[in-house]
């Protein structure tokens, strides 16, 4: 009788071990699996939010670099403009090629269209308002072919929010007649730029363009904020774009007060 209780309890020791190393090894499969997913950068897997908010950040940067830097280098630069194109897009695929990089090459060649398209315009067409959106757009064709094949979504998402808010900025420019005053500050000299911008300021301060610039305004931060509640890197790089628009567009205006 002691032999078949120590039989039976050999058996069920036994029983037991193989169903720890059973779930061991179960938590270890999905433990690789898990890491598999994370460090996949095509697959839909939402990120950390640290991450996320790193990229809302990442966006807004990288849309104010073209006015703060690339602005002063085209003028009179516009050929080395253009060839640092070929940087950004070599450093893009650069990170691309590393899982824990990816994220940010994507972001990174998205930016690297708006530099493009900040580089021609600015260094050879910048006196003639009308060219602006068409040379700002050279990038749609690509990011649109990329998202259709579900590829280069957070960089395409951001060169398209980026490229929305020059849309919505232009626009107040044509509906609260800006462009003569755009055309004259890209003709003058320097020292006659503040008086432009005065004169600018006045039309700017009349109930017509107050009133475009709250509607506009409105727009941008409804279309920049309710994104972010999709928790999708793509949506905060979009968001992350258009919501600088409304930053940058107040340096200027800011810009044109104290001038």
């Amino acid at each position: 009788m002691i032999n078949n209780t120590l039989s039976s309890y050999g058996t069920s020791t036994n029983s037991i071990d193989t169903e720890l190393h059973s779930i061991t090894q179960g938590r270890n499969s999905i433990g690789e699996l898990e890491t598999t997913l994370a460090q996949s950068p095509n697959l839909p897997i939402a990120p950390a939010s640290t991450k996320l908010w790193l990229v809302l950040a990442a966006a807004v940067f990288l849309v104010s670099v073209p006015v703060f830097i690339e602005a002063p280098l085209v003028r009179s630069l516009p050929s080395l403009s253009v060839a640092m194109t070929g940087f950004w897009v070599w450093l893009s695929f650069t990170l691309m090629s590393r899982s824990a990089t990816y994220l940010w090459g994507d972001l990174l060649l998205g930016f690297s269209w708006s530099w493009l398209a900040g580089a021609i315009y600015w260094g050879w067409f910048r006196w003639e308002p009308l060219w602006h959106l068409p040379v700002e757009s050279i990038g749609l064709p690509f990011a649109c072919w990329c998202l259709a094949r579900n590829w280069h979504k957070v960089g395409s998402w951001f060169y398209l929010g980026s490229l929305f808010g020059t849309v919505l900025t232009d626009v107040y420019f044509y509906v609260v007649d800006l462009m003569p005053y755009w055309r004259q500050i890209m003709r003058v000299e320097p020292e006659a730029v503040s008086a432009i911008l005065q004169t600018a300021l006045i039309q700017v301060q009349t109930p017509w363009g107050q009133t475009w610039a709250g509607i506009l305004a409105l727009l941008l931060l409804t279309l920049g904020i309710l994104p972010l509640f999709n928790q999708k890197r793509h949506w905060y790089a979009f968001g992350g774009a258009v919501l600088s628009t409304i930053l940058v567009d107040s340096l200027f205006l800011l810009a044109a007060i104290f001038a």
